[in-house]
């Protein structure tokens, strides 16, 4: 019946506020249709920034990395371009050609080939006027110049018709290219030969290779020279005239080389030597994407272009543009979700308020009526608590009540007994009294009752004791003076233990040593203790002995109770301290318990050792 009103209850608070869900669902709708298009528009726009960003910055790198090629390359020509011209100026070069002995041409050829050795030139060799290689620094090997017919070659040519010449071209014996640097050697009577080193490039390619960014040189018919890619050697920036290719393959520059197009596309050109091309790279399966950097090399006609790979820059740039892009919207978008989000939040809890304001009402109703009963309940669980701890409280003021009671009784037959005693002797004495003043005899019969007031402050002491002890008190903490509570305990047990009060040495502590306690309760506590030593040691007679020491310091005074007695055993010491736990017949096992009660009560504690030379109880207390 309940769920069933409840239900009903959902159903009428549902119903009315479907058209205010329906309008909030158009609203995110078009929030996120919104969204969507701004997200779309920024991925957009940030993606053609981080284009040109990447672009400009790795069109800056490109430029720095060709420069960088450039001065290498240029100084290794620097390095071997000095070479030839030294070379021609030297004498016995010079003499060697003009005698056209054979072993001096091999001493020259010797010597050619520790110059080459220690210069790293790829060869060097010297030309008569005719164009035979007379002598090399390959002279010992298969592939070696010496024989030679070079006035085909354009440096041998230059170098006769203008002193020096440079020309790059296919080794027609070593089959390797190289630049050929030539320098004319002149004699008295005109032309003697001509000196040329052949310089290689394979060190430039190589370390050109190791940056991943292909770099190589063409020549100003755009013929590649030197190249990090060997399969692009020889191959030509666009299409070379039919009649000039005819011309070049004739002059035997290039070999056999077909002198084919580079798969190269320009797809833009930027400007200042810059273009965006699109290249097939050997073993690739596609075009790829790059900047060309096209840089010239100073002393020659040679440019030297330098490619670097666009993709994987230009998509980091337009990812990290993106991705900066994405971390300015979201928030903001993420913000206006939140304030839209908080609009039809208020608008909810407007409209679930007004709907629910009557339920709240009966809700708070029901809800107070149980809050009141709750609060009746635990008020009279309140009250039995209290009266269960003052009812705790009373039985333990009647326990310890008790142990002095039952302490009491047992020393009350030998008080009677003591206090009977001087009865009898206060009889005699009046007696005498009686019969000295009959006869006259002032000063006996004053005498005879200076005795009996002396008997009878003897027996008010001693029942004085007793009514103190008696009463019933927890009595709160006071400066109490330790040397009277050992001595009140000691005049209540004397009458108990008559015949074995020999059997304690206490040393007694000073008259002004005070502890913080009650003299009734610190007594109940030494009688039970000196009660169960003396006890204790009963079974010995002579033997027997009971100590009590006292020590003291700053803040703590220390009594100590010892027997020589048979010992605590470990079973009975181990709960030693619970109540009705104790080895008597007749005892209740409280008396202890009570004891370390009292001592905790005025902030002290209580300790037990036992061994097989008898039990010391040790009571610490607060110095006064």
């Amino acid at each position: 019946m309940h769920k069933s009103a409840m239900s009903l209850s959902v159903s009428k608070k549902l119903w009315p506020s479907l058209p205010l869900h329906h309008r909030i669902r158009r609203m995110w709708w078009a929030y996120a249709a919104i969204a969507l298009l701004a997200v779309v528009a920024s991925l957009w726009a940030s993606g053609e920034i981080g284009r040109e960003q990447a672009e400009s910055a790795l069109e800056e790198q490109a430029r720095m990395d060709a420069r960088l090629n450039v001065a290498l390359l240029r100084t290794v020509l620097e390095k071997y371009r000095a070479l030839p011209f030294v070379l021609s100026q030297d004498a016995a070069l010079a003499a060697a050609l003009a005698e056209n002995d054979a072993g001096t041409f091999e001493q020259l050829s010797q010597k050619l080939e520790m110059l080459a050795a220690g210069t790293k030139a790829a060869v060097i060799y010297v030309i008569d006027k005719d164009g035979i290689a007379v002598s090399a620094s390959n002279w010992r090997e298969p592939t070696s110049f010496v024989g030679n017919d070079y006035r085909f070659r354009e440096y041998f040519q230059g170098a006769v018709a203008n002193g020096q010449a440079e020309h790059f071209a296919l080794g027609t014996v070593s089959k390797k290219p190289g630049l050929y640097i030539s320098e004319r050697i002149s004699g008295s009577n005109g032309l003697l030969g001509v000196v040329v080193v052949k310089l290689e490039f394979d060190d430039v390619e190589a370390d050109w290779d190791a940056t991943d960014a292909p770099s190589y040189v063409v020549d100003e018919r755009g013929i590649v020279l030197i190249t990090s890619i060997p399969s692009w050697r020889f191959m030509t920036i666009g299409r070379i005239a039919e009649d000039r290719l005819t011309a070049i393959r004739e002059s035997l520059q290039f070999g056999d080389a077909p002198l084919q197009p580079l798969p190269l596309d320009t797809v833009r050109n930027l400007g200042d030597g810059l273009d965006v091309v699109e290249i097939v790279m050997p073993g690739g399966a596609g075009k790829t994407r790059f900047l060309d950097i096209g840089t010239p090399v100073p002393g020659t006609r040679w440019v030297l272009q330098h490619l670097v790979a666009l993709g994987p820059a230009v998509d980091a740039g337009i990812r990290e543009a993106r991705m900066l892009a994405l971390l300015i919207l979201l928030p903001l978008l993420a913000g206006g979700a939140l304030l839209l989000r908080r609009r039809q939040a208020v608008t909810l809890r407007i409209f679930r308020e007004q709907q629910a304001r009557e339920e709240l009402e009966r809700r708070v109703a029901e809800r107070t009526l149980d809050l009141r009963q709750a609060r009746d309940r635990l008020q009279a669980e309140i009250t039995g608590h209290r009266n269960t701890e003052q009812r705790l409280q009373a039985v333990q003021q009647d326990l310890v009540q008790a142990n002095r009671l039952a302490i009491l009784g047992q020393v009350a037959a030998g008080v009677a007994h003591e206090i009977n005693q001087p009865v009898a002797t206060i009889r005699a004495y009046a007696d005498n009294a009686r019969i000295f003043l009959d006869r006259g005899q002032t000063v006996p019969a004053g005498k005879n009752l200076e005795n009996i007031a002396a008997l009878t402050e003897r027996i008010g002491a001693i029942t004085e004791e007793l009514k103190t002890f008696a009463r019933k008190g927890r009595g709160s903490a006071e400066p109490t003076g330790l040397k009277d509570v050992i001595e009140g305990a000691v005049i209540l047990l004397r009458s108990r233990f008559a015949g074995r009060m020999d059997t304690l040495n206490i040393d007694l502590p000073p008259a002004e040593l005070q502890v913080m306690g009650n003299r009734i309760r610190l007594e109940q506590v030494l009688i039970n203790l000196l009660q169960n030593a003396l006890e204790a040691v009963a079974p010995k007679a002579d033997q027997a002995r009971v100590r009590v020491r006292t020590s003291a310091d700053a803040e703590t005074v220390t009594l100590t109770v010892a027997d020589n007695g048979p010992g605590i055993s470990p079973e009975i010491r181990k709960g030693l301290f619970t109540p009705f736990n104790t080895s008597k017949e007749k005892g209740l096992g409280l008396g202890l318990v009570i004891s370390k009660d009292i001592v905790s009560d005025y902030g002290g504690r209580m300790e037990v050792e036992s061994d097989g030379e008898g039990a010391r109880f040790i009571v610490h207390l607060r110095r006064a």
